[in-house]
């Protein structure tokens, strides 16, 4: 069984316990998700995972809305504002029994199953790659409800694991293109208390190294949580980061972390 299906279901339990904390106000915070509350997360969640199922997606059609950029965020508005407007209780009560159902259909999937090729929101990829990708989504959007009603936590095991696994994968694109780093530089990561993450720009291209440089032409240290805000773009990623070497070109890769859609 794919790593990632257990994955999934620490998530949904971490998620279920967080969520039965929270009261009506609560659900109704504003998060630093563009334009969603915590409830507008939750039904993102909810949504994926539902159409996952076979559940055709919602006949409806969200007004205009500024925080939508692009079409996959008109995509995802749909499933979201449609259930606004429920209540904490309603939306509780489908995350559990969509989360269930996903859970008992991930768990019956065979490794064939998983190797099936199919076109994920990152491009050509199979069944197992898409399921890291609804790890490190689901896990970001438990990190944008924490955040919103102040209750930090999850920050590590294998779920955190594979979502920073996946982040780490973009950071040679985040320093070699998006920050224009020049050729030869060395530029390392310190996330939390996990192992340091370096990347080299070589040929005009960056590139993870296989071992962390003696000297870097930058460092960037920061906590799980706040490279999680940074790296997906939020509004309220804290400014807790560290830099040491070159603070120019570490501010650009602060300034161009935000990849995610």
């Amino acid at each position: 069984m794919a790593r990632s299906v257990e994955n999934l279901a620490e998530l949904w339990e971490s998620l279920d316990v967080l969520l039965s904390s929270l009261d009506a106000d609560e659900w109704q915070a504003v998060t630093g998700c563009p334009g969603w509350t915590v409830q507008d997360n939750v039904s993102h969640l909810v949504d994926y995972e539902s159409r996952a199922l076979g559940n055709p997606r919602p006949e409806h059609a969200p007004p205009e809305l500024s925080h939508v950029k692009n079409e996959m965020g008109r995509a995802n508005e749909v499933g979201v504002d449609f259930r606004r407007g429920r209540s904490a209780a309603d939306g509780l009560a489908e995350f559990r029994q969509v989360t269930a159902e996903r859970l008992a259909q991930l768990r019956a999937l065979s490794d064939a199953d998983l190797a099936i090729e199919i076109t994920t929101p990152a491009g050509p990829g199979t069944v197992a790659s898409m399921l890291t990708l609804r790890v490190m989504d689901t896990w970001s959007h438990e990190q944008d409800i924490r955040r919103a009603v102040s209750r930090p936590g999850h920050l590590e095991g294998p779920a955190v694991d594979e979502a920073i696994g996946y982040f780490c994968g973009l950071l040679p694109y985040v320093v070699a293109k998006r920050a224009a780093a020049p050729e030869g530089t060395s530029a390392v990561f310190r996330i939390g208390d996990r192992a340091p993450v370096a990347v080299v720009v070589s040929g005009g291209r960056g590139r993870l190294a296989d071992s962390v440089p003696a000297t870097s032409t930058v460092e960037l240290a920061m906590p799980v949580g706040t490279f999680d805000a940074l790296i997906c773009g939020r509004s309220d990623a804290p400014g807790d980061h560290r830099i040491d070497g070159d603070t120019d070109l570490g501010q650009r890769i602060i300034r161009n972390l935000g990849v995610m859609p």
